[in-house]
């Protein structure tokens, strides 16, 4: 046997080498790819009932939600009315509202008034 016969024993065993490592690679990784596809099974089965429950309750949080909305509307509707009445009112009774706005201010004037009064018997009191 000479060089060149060496020489084809050494490639053909390194060839085979290679061969067993890519046959070892491909089978590993058919293995991760079995271990991939039972794992996306698994999540695929915990998630649907997961997500038919959270399409259940969204479903029931809609319903109170429209009512309300429709409640939200009408209080607006209602505060819109009340805004327009008074300011018509206001518009057409500016006298009314000055008379109104002096019978607070003297109404705020005579509560601020009566307390002294009351701090003052207080400290009467304490003093006999």
């Amino acid at each position: 046997m000479g060089p060149g016969g060496i020489a084809t024993i050494i490639a053909a065993s390194s060839l085979a080498i290679i061969a067993a490592a890519i046959a070892y690679a491909v089978v590993r990784v058919g293995r991760f790819i079995d271990e991939a596809k039972l794992s996306l099974k698994s999540i695929t089965a915990e998630t649907t009932p997961l997500l038919e429950e959270v399409t259940t309750t969204v479903t029931l949080v809609n319903g109170p939600l429209h009512s309300l909305n429709k409640i939200t509307k009408s209080a607006e509707e209602l505060t819109e009315k009340i805004t327009s009445a008074t300011g018509s009112f206001m518009d057409k009774n500016g006298l009314a509202m000055k008379a109104a706005g002096v019978i607070l201010t003297a109404a705020q004037m005579k509560k601020g008034a009566s307390k002294p009064r009351k701090s003052r018997r207080r400290s009467s009191e304490e003093q006999e």
